[in-house]
C-alpha cells in the first residue's frame, strides 16, 4: 500500500495554484493525501464566496482538505502580515493536537515560507521525512518584492529560513538557479533536487477556437495571463504601447487576472491615454487560458527588473509552452535563457522599454509559419523537459526514500 502524504500549502483548491494538480496525480498514482491549507482569499484578499472563518473540511479529486483559521490577505501590508502569521500560529496549534496519520510530509513553498514551519512542527511529532519545495526564496522574497530592509527583521527571517533548511530531508527547487543560491547557505549539495514545475493537461494546443473577450482583427493581440503584481513588471507597458501607437502599429495587450498593482496600472494607461491598447479580462479559471491563448499572437511573459527574479522560472513559462503558442519576454536569467535555447520567441531584458517595443515590432512583421514555428518549439521543449508524468515519477521516488 502507498504511502499516506500531508500536503502543506497555505494556498489550495479553489485558488489556482499546481499544487492542486500534483495532488490530484498522487491520488490518482495510489496515495492518500491530505492537504493543511488556509481559508482560500487569494488573490482577491477576500474570502471566496461560500467560505468563512470557521470553514474547516471539505473533499476535491479524492483528497482531503483541512482548513485551518487564516486572517485573509486584504490589500495592505499589516494584512498580509497576519495573515501569513495566522496561519503559522493555527499551523501550531494544528499540529500539536491532530490525529492525522501521515508516512511523509511535502510543503509547497511559495511565498510565505513561514507556512513550512506547521509541517515540520508536525514532522517532528511523527517522525517522519519531510520534502520542501521551493519557489520563492526567503529573505530574498521580502527584501526585494515587499520592500522590508529592516536589519532586525532581515536577521530574524535569516534565522527561521536556515531553520527550515535544515529541519527537512530534500529541499526541491523550480530553478537551477535557487539551488545554487540555497548551497551557499550551507545546505549539503546532496539535499538539493531540481525539480522544474510542469503544466497541466488542460495546458495544450487549442484546435477549436471559441469566441471570447480577445477579438481577432487588425490589431496584434498579444495577452498576459498571472498575477498583476508590481513583481509582474507590467508598468512598462503603458509607455510600450504609447510608443506602438505613436508609430501606428495596432497592438492589444489582453491581461487576464487580477492583482495588487491593477488599479495603478489602469492609471497609468489613462494618464498617456493608450486605453485603446489594453483590454482587461479579469480573473479567468486555469482551464481557461489555452483558448484565450489560442485567440491570441503571442503569449507576454514579463518580470521586473531585479537579481531573484532573474533567479526565477515563472510557472506561467511552462503553462504557456505547453500550448504551444509564440513567446514574447521582457525577463531576465533563467528563464530568459529557456526561451532562447528553446527558439520558443522574442526575448528582451527585464525592464527594457526599447527592447520590448523592437521585438513586438519584429514579431508583427514575421510570416505566420515563422510564428508557428516558435509555437512549436516551444510544445517540443515543454514535452522534452517540463514532462509531467517523468516529473511525477520523479517525485514518487524521492517521497519512497
Amino acid at each position: 500500500m502507498k504511502k499516506h502524504i500531508l500536503v502543506v500549502s497555505q494556498y489550495f483548491y479553489p485558488e489556482q495554484f499546481r499544487i492542486n494538480d500534483i495532488c490530484t496525480k498522487l491520488v490518482e498514482r495510489g496515495y492518500k493525501v491530505t492537504v493543511l491549507t488556509g481559508i482560500p482569499n487569494y488573490p482577491s484578499g477576500s474570502y471566496y464566496d461560500g467560505y468563512h472563518f470557521f470553514s474547516r473540511r471539505e473533499f476535491f479529486n479524492g483528497i482531503e482538505i483541512l482548513r485551518i483559521p487564516l486572517i485573509p490577505r486584504g490589500k495592505s501590508k499589516v494584512g498580509l502580515i497576519l495573515n501569513y502569521f495566522s496561519f503559522v500560529l493555527s499551523g501550531y496549534v494544528w499540529a500539536k493536537l491532530t490525529k492525522v496519520d501521515a508516512d511523509a510530509v511535502f510543503i509547497y513553498e511559495v511565498s510565505p515560507m513561514t507556512q513550512a514551519l506547521p509541517g515540520i512542527w508536525y514532522s517532528f511529532k511523527r517522525n517522519i521525512p519531510v520534502l520542501l519545495y521551493v519557489m520563492d526564496l526567503w529573505p530574498e522574497n521580502v527584501q526585494i518584492v515587499g520592500g522590508i530592509h529592516n536589519a532586525q527583521v532581515i536577521k530574524y527571517l535569516d534565522r527561521m529560513v536556515d531553520y527550515i533548511y535544515h529541519n527537512v530531508d530534500k529541499i526541491l527547487t523550480s530553478s537551477q538557479s535557487f539551488m545554487k543560491k540555497i548551497k551557499q547557505r550551507g545546505i549539503d549539495r546532496d539535499k538539493l533536487v531540481f525539480w522544474p514545475q510542469y503544466a497541466e493537461d488542460y495546458y495544450s494546443p487549442v484546435s477549436v477556437r471559441i469566441e471570447n473577450e480577445i477579438v481577432s482583427g487588425d490589431s496584434l493581440n498579444i495577452t498576459f495571463a498571472g498575477n498583476i503584481g508590481e513583481a509582474q513588471g507590467l508598468g512598462i507597458l503603458p509607455e510600450v504601447a504609447l510608443e506602438l501607437k505613436n508609430a501606428n502599429v495596432p497592438v492589444m495587450f489582453n491581461i487576464i487576472g487580477e492583482g495588487r498593482y491593477k488599479n495603478t496600472l489602469i492609471q497609468e494607461i489613462e494618464r498617456l491615454k493608450v486605453e485603446s491598447c489594453f483590454n482587461f479580462v479579469g480573473q479567468r479559471k486555469s482551464e481557461e487560458i489555452p483558448y484565450y491563448f489560442a485567440n491570441s499572437d503571442a503569449s507576454l511573459i514579463i518580470l521586473a527588473k531585479n537579481e531573484l527574479f532573474d533567479m526565477t522560472i515563472p510557472a506561467k513559462l511552462q503553462s504557456t509552452m505547453a500550448c504551444g503558442i509564440p513567446i514574447i519576454a521582457s525577463l531576465n536569467g533563467e528563464a530568459a535563457q529557456i526561451i532562447k535555447e528553446s527558439q520558443a520567441g522574442l526575448v528582451s531584458e527585464a525592464g527594457d522599454v526599447r527592447g520590448l517595443i523592437d521585438n513586438i515590432l519584429e514579431f508583427s512583421k514575421l510570416t505566420h509559419d515563422k510564428k508557428e514555428i516558435f509555437g512549436m518549439n516551444a510544445l517540443h521543449y515543454s514535452e522534452t523537459y517540463f514532462n509531467r508524468e517523468s516529473l511525477l515519477d520523479e517525485l514518487e521516488k524521492l517521497v519512497s526514500e
